[in-house]
Order: structure tokens, then C-alpha cells, then sequence
């Protein structure tokens, strides 16, 4: 009998059939892989329960000059700050104008084309699109500086819990969104209203908006025919992202201050929170791919699950997507909801050091990286604020791992497998399923689950077969090469 190993690459494969996934991962959720093992991703402890009272749609920390960890995040009705001692206080101001829990997509009567779509089929999504409220957050200095895409007022909050955030005065309104530059002016993004539009205020002193020949407040129009959607700092410039194309600015000094460029054509952001900056460059979603800025150019990043993502997404929600660095294991995260859920229950993946992609399912609405704080924080559905990356609990979710058809022999040959030697460093802690078929679109056939030993006795057979990995929770199990005993068995 031949000894054979399956040899699996480390990410996932989504696109197209299930046969064209033949000898890679197809399905799973909560794995990573380092160094070619697969082993299950960091888990996560509650923080802090009720963080807020709606879900998260922008996060932020950062340290005070004293040496205090802050900790901000905003719902449609709530500011919320909170110390390293876990206290939590809303400091929105009493007159925050409402904002909204969920996106809507305005296809009733009078909105949408006559005559378009089939008779008892839901409408299609036309008509004008309403976001879900999210919070653009930074912080000028030790102070906080946030804008909420509903209210569209720039706010301060100076660290005094007792005092609610207020507007900045002489600042423009209706924005909707800011970013705080690395030369550290404020940019209002959306200023005053006009989509295309960017304001800063002068230098150091973000109470002064009005250009003049001794400051350096200014504003621009960008020619484009999109919105703007967010801004992110990067390598010494900004690179402003709207929903059809990608700008530069970059500091000139007087009489300009900035220059403006656009560095990319059809490569806009699907929402207002999905970018993140890594060491390599700046990486977003758009509407039907996955982009990166180097810092010179803007490139598509090839995805292998473009298919799974894009094909089951809810993209009336898709103002709730939102991207988080994970930048201790090198991935980049984008959370979305899947299109059965008007909430956040999935994400996609990118591990941009050894270029492969993950999936999984995970209701997370916001959170930050790693770095003020010990550990990163995500808040889930619930409201509740998680720390990630610790220990190895996951709440039961379920933790697995499964193939695309692995061939059982060349041409019509069948193989007869009876035997499989793990390879598994906590052996015991994970389980090993087989799926076999005879043709591609042929009935499935389940094996096990079997609790691998050295080696573990199996009995399946079949043309093309899958391999499905269980772990259990509370454990670091790493899995590498398994290898199945096979024996043929001819044609059929």
C-alpha cells in the first residue's frame, strides 16, 4: 500500500466550482496558519460588559500625556470613553443629532425604475442608499477628535469625564468624516456638505479654518466623480479613499500646503471603516475586490475566496463593514455580514506576510489593534467590549478546517483508504471527518469522526475524497502533513 501526504497549502480557496478547490482548503473558520502548520487563532475574554447600550461602529485608543490608556467608541446614539480601570462614560453631547442603527435602501414607491424585476420577487437595491451611522475617531494631541456621519459636527473631548464632548469652534459642519494628519491638521472630509470636498484647519490650531496668507488652513474639491469615504494616514502622506477611485495628499508647505493626486481609477472603498494601515501600505475592500496603496500606487490584490465573499454578502448592510489590523500575526480583517444577517457574522482575511487568505464566521461590529492596551479589543453584537488574542477560549464556536476533493488516484482509478497517520502536535485534540464522492456533483459520503492515533484505522473508498479537521477549544493544537494509506482498487 502507498503512504500518501496531503500536502495542503496554508489558506483558502473560494472561487469557482468545488473541484477547482481539488488540494487546497476550501471551508473553515477560527484557523490561521504559521509556517505552513494550521492551528486555531487566538481566543478572547470579556473586558468589559455593556460597553454601550447599540453596537460599535467606530473605535479608537490612545494615551494621555500622563500616561493614561483611553479607549473611545461610538454607536448612533452614544460617544463612549473609558479608562484602563474598565470605567466607561458617555460623552456625546445632549444634542448629537440622531443617527441610524441600520442602513436602508429606499425602494418603495417613487424610488426605483417601472417595470424593472419579477413579479413577487423582493425589489432590487436601487433607489438611494442611507448608511448606517459609524464614528470617524483620532486624537489631536492627548485630546479626542470624533465625527459621527449623522451628526456631522467635529468634536473635541479634553479628557475630563465630567464635561461632554463639544463641536470645535469656527469648524466646518455636516462632514462626514475627519482624519487628524501626520503633520497634525484636521482634515474634514465631506466638508460643509459637499461629498468631494476636503477643509483642514491651520496648523496646530483647530479653531481656525479660514485660509489666509499667515496660515495654513485651506480646502480643495477633489475632481472625482465619487464621495468621499475615509481617509488613512500612511508613509508621510494621506491617501483619501472614495467609492469609485483613490487620492494622495501630501505636505508642500505655503502658499498650497497640501498637493493632491489621484493614484488610482476604479478602485473605490465599499464603506466608510474599511481600510487599515500595515507597514507595507494601506489595504481596503471595494465593491467587488480588495485593494492595496504601496505608498506610489494603487494595485488589486488577487483573492482566492472573491467568490464566497462577494457572492453571500448583505450589500444593503455593507455600510457596517469595517477592517482591523491584526497587525501581531501579520492580517489584515474584514468583517461583514453575511447576506442572511443585517449584522456583522462573518470575515474575510488577508495574511499579507505569507500571502493567503482566511474565513470564518464572527459577529465583531468595531475594534482596534493591539498597542495602548495589552491585548486588541473588538466589541460584538451584544455590546460587549472582548479582549482577542488571549488564551484559547472561543465560546464554543466551532473550529474546523475542511479540503476541497483531494484526487484518489490517476484517471478513473479508485483508492481504497485504510489507515491514517496524524500528524498533530497535542494528539488527541482534534478530529479528523472524510467526505469521498465518486464525480464531482455525486452524492457526499461521511467518515468518522475519528479520534487520530499513531496511526488510526479508517475504511472509505472513492475517486475523490475531503478531509475536514475539528479542534477543541482550550487548546493549541498545530496540525501539519497528514498521511493516508491507500490502497487501489481499479476502475469503476
Amino acid at each position: 500500500m502507498a503512504l500518501i501526504p496531503l500536502k495542503i497549502p496554508a489558506g483558502f480557496y473560494r472561487n469557482g466550482t468545488d473541484y477547482e478547490a481539488s488540494g487546497r482548503w476550501r471551508d473553515g473558520s477560527l484557523v490561521r496558519w504559521r509556517d505552513g502548520s494550521l492551528r486555531p487563532i487566538g481566543g478572547w475574554q470579556e473586558r468589559k460588559a455593556s460597553f454601550s447600550t447599540n453596537p460599535i461602529r467606530g473605535m479608537h485608543s490612545w494615551e494621555a500625556n500622563d500616561g493614561t490608556a483611553w479607549l473611545a467608541g461610538g454607536s448612533h446614539t452614544e460617544l463612549n470613553v473609558m479608562t484602563g480601570s474598565n470605567t466607561v462614560t458617555d460623552v456625546a453631547p445632549v444634542d448629537l443629532a440622531a443617527g441610524k442603527a441600520d442602513a436602508d435602501v429606499e425602494t418603495g414607491y417613487g424610488y426605483g425604475f417601472y417595470g424593472t424585476g419579477y413579479y413577487g420577487q423582493p425589489r432590487p437595491d436601487y433607489g438611494n442608499y442611507s448608511e448606517a451611522t459609524t464614528w470617524s475617531l483620532d486624537n489631536w494631541g492627548e485630546y479626542l477628535v470624533a465625527c459621527d456621519s449623522s451628526d456631522g459636527r467635529i468634536l473635541e473631548w479634553q479628557l475630563n469625564t465630567a464635561v461632554k464632548a463639544a463641536a470645535v469652534a469656527n469648524a466646518p459642519i455636516s462632514n462626514s468624516s475627519l482624519i487628524v494628519t501626520e503633520e497634525r491638521f484636521i482634515f474634514a472630509l465631506g466638508s460643509g456638505g459637499n461629498p468631494r470636498k476636503i477643509s483642514w484647519c491651520d496648523r496646530e490650531n483647530n479653531t481656525l479654518w479660514t485660509p489666509a496668507a499667515n496660515n495654513e488652513a485651506g480646502d480643495i474639491e477633489l475632481q472625482t466623480s465619487g464621495q468621499i469615504m475615509l481617509a488613512t494616514r500612511t508613509k508621510g502622506q494621506t491617501i483619501i479613499l472614495t467609492d469609485v477611485d483613490a487620492h494622495t495628499a501630501r505636505y508642500q508647505g505655503p502658499p498650497y500646503v497640501y498637493g493632491f493626486e489621484r493614484v488610482g481609477t476604479s478602485c473605490g472603498v465599499i464603506s466608510r471603516k474599511a481600510s487599515a494601515d500595515v507597514d507595507v501600505g494601506v489595504f481596503w475592500m471595494g465593491q467587488r475586490g480588495f485593494y492595496m496603496f504601496d505608498g506610489n500606487s494603487v494595485q488589486e490584490v488577487p483573492c482566492e475566496v472573491h467568490d464566497y465573499v462577494f457572492g453571500d454578502m448583505n450589500s444593503a448592510q455593507q455600510s457596517k463593514i469595517w477592517a482591523w489590523n491584526n497587525g501581531q500575526f501579520g492580517e489584515i480583517w474584514w468583517f461583514y455580514p453575511s447576506e442572511s444577517s443585517t449584522e456583522i457574522d462573518r470575515y474575510v482575511a488577508f495574511d499579507y506576510k505569507e500571502q493567503h487568505w482566511l474565513i470564518g464566521n464572527l459577529d465583531r461590529t468595531s475594534g482596534v489593534q493591539r498597542g495602548v492596551f495589552k491585548y486588541p479589543f473588538m466589541t460584538n453584537d451584544d455590546v460587549d467590549l472582548i479582549e482577542h488574542e488571549v488564551g484559547f477560549n472561543v465560546d464554543s464556536a466551532s473550529i474546523f478546517a475542511e479540503s476541497g476533493p483531494i484526487s484518489a488516484g490517476a484517471g478513473d482509478n479508485i483508492l481504497n483508504i485504510t489507515q491514517v497517520i496524524p500528524d498533530e502536535v497535542t494528539q488527541g485534540d482534534v478530529s479528523l471527518t472524510f467526505k469521498t464522492r465518486f464525480y464531482p456533483n455525486d452524492v457526499e459520503r461521511s467518515y468518522g469522526p475519528y479520534n487520530p492515533a499513531n496511526p488510526t484505522s479508517v475504511r472509505f473508498s472513492g475517486r475523490q475524497f475531503r478531509m475536514r479537521i475539528d479542534g477543541t477549544e482550550l487548546s493549541s493544537w498545530k496540525v501539519g502533513t497528514m498521511r493516508v494509506e491507500a490502497k487501489p482498487m481499479g476502475k469503476r
